[in-house]
């Protein structure tokens, strides 16, 4: 093929057909969907096994028997240009099949869908904005993430807020809400649920349709971009969740698209997971790969996304994936493994890296699977992040003990050190949580309510602490006590008793002093961050350690798990010095019971030849966690 543009068919070259054919074309919605050009608007759409294909809309009153599209030779898209069409328009494609039966469909490369529950695709180009980001891509593109700090503020638009009669916000509004409330609360980043067109609100975004469609319950792709404008100007990244793993079987959507199995696998042991009455994607065709890496390369490059979690990589990896003996396909050798998800995610990571430097490649992976975050040239996947499934799991089942019961269980603490720098994690404590049954975080805490509250203040002060990047769920700030609602808005009338009032200031101060101090955040990748003081106590179900800055800032961690206060609790350290604790969970001011005193602890020689050859005596609180500083003295 060559390498020239050509004006072939309406500006659609032989080049980017090319590509798109081999599985290396991560901008084809350049050339597919509708787009404005000279004569009309030109419509592409691929459907390789169709027999016929036309346009149809409120223009023609559905009946696609006028405007008919041409097939391109061998490449399985069809094309047209119309002289007679305005933006705005409703459409979708009539596809007739080798059997002659004819669905309407939804265009997948459709820039603007109608607002659920109608389905059609509206006639729009690529989205324009007047970007004032570029200060905030700069310096992402040429700062590393590993070495800033990262604290994810996790929301679900429909739900953050609602107005009083039930109706969803607007972009606009969640943008002039959201943004300053992040902001304020000490959060880095905000990471969205699917924001990618989908038609049934129980499903989350998680079952998409259109895949290049910003979804409509909240305004025009333009007002999400202005969300994303608004955080970078006010220096908060915005992740969002993409779901290339499966789609729904919604007749509007890619689901048998030309009358056969066409983004799918046609073996329902593999391109079906039952489960979740969803379609996987067949990522050994090339057209299906552009398909996904043109979403994903659009999401970043036109919406100025700060990067994205691929949702369900675990469900990609396996072929076995949740199902039965028998119900499965191994690969060509044998074994379980998607050979071609692999490709397709380890190529994924590739350009997006490529074409955009220190963004946010994160995966959510349940397993053991191996190098999730190593590099592709040695067998990684490529992704910079993986949600640390374990870690969150051991904690929350750890938490909702009964303290009697934490003595033998104290492993369920302890154990994250044992890999936690085999990959770059974030420590989730995520909406996945707080769903079916599972309660709220704060409802998860063992015991009653003034327990709850304790225990609560404690983990969060433990897991901001701890290395990997941090996300928790939108409500988990305000201690709300009933489960996310996906219909309703969060309690935020909570924020009328002291109760939860004190716990919001709580984790704001908390949120700000992880950003301020370096020593939480800047040694995450290796063991130069951290150090055990006392991993070992579980009699007393006590835990002591310190997080350690490049420049060797330091803060000393100890927190108790029990309600039983320990006295003159004994903590070693390396320095000799005056030390003062910045901060106590159990202060009034956060809920708690102790006035908000500094008090000076000197260190004295423990007379052991250890790296560690001094202590420090506390009394610490039951339930409670607190943060301790040396007290550098001025030259």
């Amino acid at each position: 093929m060559p390498t020239d543009i050509k004006q072939s068919w309406a500006g659609i070259d032989e080049f980017q057909l090319y590509l798109y054919n081999s599985g290396t074309n991560f901008q084809s919605y350049e050339m597919l969907g509708p787009h404005k050009i000279e004569n009309g608007w030109r419509f592409a759409v691929w459907a390789p096994n169709a027999e016929n294909v036309a346009l149809c809309g409120d223009f023609d009153n559905w009946q696609g028997n006028q405007k008919f599209l041409t097939k391109i030779s061998t490449t399985g898209i069809w094309f047209g240009v119309f002289d007679d069409i305005e933006e705005g328009m409703l459409y979708k494609y009539a596809i007739t099949d080798k059997f002659g039966n004819t669905v309407l469909k939804a265009d997948p490369v459709s820039f603007l869908c109608e607002v659920r529950p109608n389905t059609a695709s509206i006639v729009k180009d690529i989205p324009k904005f007047s970007w004032n980001d570029k200060d905030w891509i700069n310096k992402r593109n040429n700062i590393p993430i590993y070495d800033k700090p990262m604290n994810i503020y996790e929301v679900h638009l429909a739900s953050w807020k609602m107005h009083e009669d039930g109706s969803l916000y607007s972009y606009r509004e969640i943008a002039d809400e959201l943004v300053p409330y992040v902001k304020d609360m000490g959060y880095t980043h905000i990471e969205v649920m699917p924001l990618t067109e989908f038609p049934f609100d129980g499903s989350w975004g998680y079952q998409v349709t259109g895949y290049f469609g910003a979804t409509s319950r909240f305004g025009n792709p333009e007002e999400l971009m202005y969300l994303v404008n608004k955080c970078h100007e006010n220096e908060i990244g915005i992740i969002m969740d993409w779901v290339p793993a499966h789609f729904p079987r919604d007749l509007h959507g890619l689901y048998k698209f030309d009358g056969t199995a066409t983004y799918e696998y046609a073996d329902s042991r593999l391109g079906e997971h039952k489960e979740w009455g969803t379609m996987v994607f067949d990522y050994s065709k090339s057209e299906v790969v552009s398909f996904l890496l043109s979403s994903a390369f659009y999401w970043v490059n036109e919406f100025h996304f700060d990067g994205l979690r691929v949702d369900a990589v675990s469900s990609m990896l396996y072929r076995d994936y949740s199902r039965k003996d028998g119900e499965w396909i191994p690969n060509k050798y044998g074994g379980n493994q998607n050979l071609e998800a692999i490709d397709f995610l380890q190529n994924l990571n590739k350009i997006m890296f490529e074409k955009f430097p220190n963004i946010l490649m994160i995966a959510e992976e349940s397993t053991a699977w191996n190098m999730v975050t190593g590099p592709t040239d040695k067998g990684g996947l490529g992704f910079n992040y993986k949600w640390n499934m374990g870690w969150m799991n051991d904690t929350l089942r750890y938490m909702s003990m009964d303290p009697y019961f934490r003595k033998p269980n104290h492993d369920l603490l302890t154990f994250v050190m044992c890999y936690a720098y085999s990959e770059n994690f974030i420590l989730p404590l995520s909406h996945d949580e707080v769903v079916h049954g599972k309660k709220s975080l704060v409802d998860k805490m063992f015991g009653e309510y003034e327990e709850k509250f304790a225990s609560y203040r404690t983990l969060l002060a433990y897991y901001l602490s701890l290395p990997g990047k941090k996300l928790m769920f939108m409500g988990g700030e305000i201690a709300q006590f009933i489960e996310w609602r996906y219909d309703e808005g969060l309690e935020w009338h909570l924020l009328k008793l002291e109760k939860h009032k004190k716990f919001k200031t709580y984790v704001k101060e908390l949120n700000h002093f992880y950003v301020e101090n370096k020593a939480f955040w800047q040694n995450d990748q290796d063991w130069g961050g951290f150090k055990w003081i006392n991993a070992q106590d579980r009699d007393n179900s006590v835990l002591s350690y310190m997080r350690i800055s490049k420049d060797n800032e330091k803060v000393i961690i100890c927190a108790n798990f029990t309600p039983v206060a320990r006295e003159n609790y004994v903590i070693n350290v390396d320095e000799e010095g005056e030390y003062e604790i910045v901060l106590n969970t159990d202060s009034k001011k956060y809920g708690g019971n102790l006035s908000a005193k500094k008090k000076k602890l000197k260190t004295k020689n423990n007379g052991n030849m250890s790296d560690l050859p001094y202590e420090l005596k506390i009394n610490i609180s039951g339930l409670s966690a607190v943060y301790l500083k040396k007290i550098e003295k001025e030259n």
